[in-house]
């Protein structure tokens, strides 16, 4: 843990504050290793690395920020300063008050606790690779963090290109000396040569293929990485708003871009450099017919760079086209429970059918238009591979030029060199067309604002649970009405609070605002004192315990969902969690007890089970404010009475806030606020409600009504007079 708090040191050293408790260590770790700590830091918004110094590096570093110093036992220092004429490093202890002044150690005395490794930090100050809009500069720049390997690929090709000059001239000197005039000593030396050529082309080809293959590695990884960082750091609005298939759709049109950067743009890259290479040696055999082969090149790019914006237009609708087909797909899948009970396949294969076939009627109408223009420039490829043979013979003929029989042959193998990087030029800008629809369906997907900064600032107080709603107004996006109108009312903490209200009266809109989902409201809303907006989101979120009426459980173990915000506590936090959520008692009976595994979609458990989970893995973080969202609408009476039972407990010390229809679950809250179309009705004890608030009253009745002698037989039309039934 003092390497934890001296990774807070630093980064504090630079107005950057991190909590210790989002730390996640390595499974098997036993002291945070600078590569965790270096990672976990940038996730915070700082820039951090973890690196290896030597003493003499070391003390030279004078008026530096603090780095921290890994020792040997686990723990950690923060040097604040060194002193090369003293031979000298200033360190100070990170649990230590920082008025405490620092400890001068010398080398001999350092090299018996410290490891050699550091961390460094400082606060980004630029746009990051993270926060930086997706598009062709971003990976552009991506791409050239390799700028080493890159280099060692250029030179590798450049030798390459050189090497290439050789077989021609070679089957040029085998024509026109060892043919000629039958001269065995000259061929065996030219075999000499040629095998030797041939052995270092051969290792330099694996060496760049090699090189080529990390680079594409490890481009393809930091991709996955910030690709995945960005979608989380996306708010969960974004994704209420898009079909989660489209938007699965269109960040993996990402990796079409890589694959295009790490493969055929690279490769024409790559042979350009035989084209500077190869050319001044064509011009060398025949001026003529070099000029020949450009022309006819340029002329298949003309070609191209003239079909490129229809066929892009294409493209693009066949790419929208296989999105809305894999939305359907996605669709189908995530429902398959809906569509199995319901018989909707034949519903579902129709749709699946009109997708496809548009998908199939773009896919056609672009692949004709490609093959149109692979027609008009084939004939221009064929003069390239066959034309300037014959163009060459009769040259040779007419006794133009001083061109032989092998001139012209080391001409025909070259030229094919000169012309394949000028033609993969070429149908480079055809395939930017869909690279480019690819990068700006990524776009329209990674470059929406995020949270990013919400979730790495703000303030982190301790959380006691004390609420302040002063005249909070909030529309969602979109709609016409307000869901919150001039909302007012106070929670003291450690106290309970019901939620009630007819359908759209603005309850589960309160929780929202409370969770930092929603942050585009106006008034006040504070927690223990503390705007809310002014929290970090993270912190705020961590210490909030949710319970929502349908809960996603991940596939794994018991154990693991109970434990998915805090993986790192025991399994004593897990049972003690379980057995306030009443969800021990079916653990137990279990086959694997903690360890049992839940399938996905939790379907191998009951749908109170699946809450009760959901309860225990808010609990175990052991949240101030815990917020059920109609967490027992789900559960059978049993399991609803157990968990009611443990209200009392579960609400020790902690602020609760319940959203409920069911009335019976609230009448021991402290307060029962009443709302109705985003007003705040009343709030009181059940009790007071019941004699002044009509509409709790009329809901109390309609719920209680078998109590309520000869009211169990009023006519419905009369019910519904009085509010809406749950």
């Amino acid at each position: 843990m003092i390497r934890l708090y001296a990774a807070v040191a630093a980064a504090r050293f630079h107005g950057l504050s991190v909590d210790v408790r989002d730390f996640v260590a390595e499974p098997g770790e036993a002291a945070p290793s600078p590569a965790a700590l270096a990672r976990w830091l940038n996730e915070c918004g700082a820039v951090a690395r973890g690196m290896r110094l030597r003493w003499r590096d070391l003390v030279r570093l004078r008026n530096v920020p603090p780095i921290v110093l890994m020792f040997r036992d686990g723990s950690a220092g923060l040097m604040v300063a060194g002193d090369p004429d003293r031979g000298v490093v200033w360190l100070r202890d990170p649990l230590g008050d920082e008025g405490t002044p620092p400890v001068p150690l010398d080398e001999l005395r350092l090299a018996q606790v410290w490891t050699g490794d550091v961390l460094l930090v400082k606060r980004r100050r630029d746009q990051s690779e993270a926060d930086a809009p997706i598009n062709a500069a971003w990976l552009g720049r991506m791409v050239l963090r390799e700028k080493g390997l890159l280099r060692d690929i250029l030179l590798s090709s450049m030798v390459l290109s050189v090497l290439a000059i050789f077989p021609p001239l070679i089957v040029m000197q085998v024509v026109d000396k060892v043919v000629s005039y039958h001269s065995f000593s000259t061929l065996i030396s030219i075999a000499a040569i040629l095998g030797m050529m041939s052995f270092y082309e051969v290792l330099l080809s694996y060496a760049r293929r090699e090189l080529a293959l990390v680079v594409t590695t490890r481009l393809d990884t930091r991709i996955s990485l910030l690709v995945f960082d960005r979608l989380l750091s996306l708010p969960l609005e974004f994704f209420e708003r898009e079909q989660a298939g489209q938007v699965i759709g269109r960040v993996s049109a990402i990796y079409k871009v890589r694959d295009f950067m790490t493969g055929k743009l690279m490769n024409t890259v790559l042979d350009l450099f035989t084209l500077v290479v190869v050319l001044p040696f064509l011009f060398y055999f025949s001026m003529s017919l070099a000029w020949m082969t450009i022309a006819a090149a340029c002329c298949i790019g003309l070609v191209v760079f003239g079909f490129m914006r229809p066929v892009g237009h294409l493209v693009g609708r066949k790419v929208a086209a296989d999105m809305a087909r894999g939305a359907v797909l996605y669709e189908t899948v995530a429902g398959i429970r809906t569509v199995k009970t319901l018989a909707l396949e034949q519903t579902r294969r129709q749709l699946w059918d009109d997708r496809s076939a548009e998908s199939a009627l773009w896919g056609l109408a672009a692949g004709r238009m490609g093959n149109m223009a692979a027609t008009v420039a084939q004939p221009f490829d064929i003069f390239i591979n066959r034309g300037i043979i014959l163009v060459g013979a009769w040259l040779i003929l007419t006794h133009h030029g001083d061109m032989g029989a092998g001139a012209l042959m080391a001409f025909m193998m070259l030229g094919g060199r000169v012309a394949s990087p000028l033609v993969g030029l070429a149908r480079l800008l055809d395939d930017l067309s869909e690279v480019r629809t690819a990068l700006a369906e990524a776009g329209h997907v990674l470059n929406q604002p995020t949270e990013r900064q919400a979730l790495t600032t703000g303030l982190r107080p301790v959380i006691h649970g004390a609420l302040s709603f002063r005249e909070v107004y909030f529309t969602y996006p979109g709609a016409t009405t307000r869901a919150l109108s001039g909302v007012n009312f106070d929670v003291p903490a450690g106290s309970t609070l019901g939620l009630v209200g007819r359908s759209g009266s603005g309850k589960s809109t309160v929780t929202r605002l409370l969770q930092g989902v929603s942050r585009s409201y106006t008034g006040y809303l504070r927690l223990d004192g503390v705007d809310l907006r002014e929290i970090n989101l993270t912190h705020l979120r961590r210490s909030l315990g949710v319970v929502l009426q349908d809960n996603f459980l991940f596939r794994g173990t018991v154990r693991d969902n109970i434990t998915a915000g805090r993986p790192g506590l025991t399994l004593d936090d897990v049972i003690r969690a379980a057995r306030l959520a009443g969800a021990e008692e079916f653990i137990e009976r279990m086959p694997a007890g903690y360890e049992t595994w839940i399938e996905e979609g939790s379907t191998n458990i009951s749908g109170g089970q699946r809450q009760r989970l959901a309860i225990a893995r808010a609990l175990i973080c052991d949240p101030k404010l815990l917020i059920l969202d109609e967490a027992t609408s789900a559960l059978d009476p049993e399991s609803e009475a157990v968990v009611n039972a443990n209200l009392q407990r579960i609400a020790r010390g902690r602020t609760m806030v319940i959203v409920s229809h069911r009335l019976s679950s609230l009448v021991d809250c402290d307060q029962i606020c009443v709302m109705d179309q985003g007003l705040v009705v009343d709030i009181a004890p059940h009790a007071v409600l019941l004699e002044r608030c009509a509409i709790y009253r009329s809901l109390w009745q309609q719920q209680n009504r078998h109590e309520a002698g000869g009211r169990g037989h009023a006519h419905p039309a009369a019910m519904l007079a009085e509010g809406d039934i749950p």
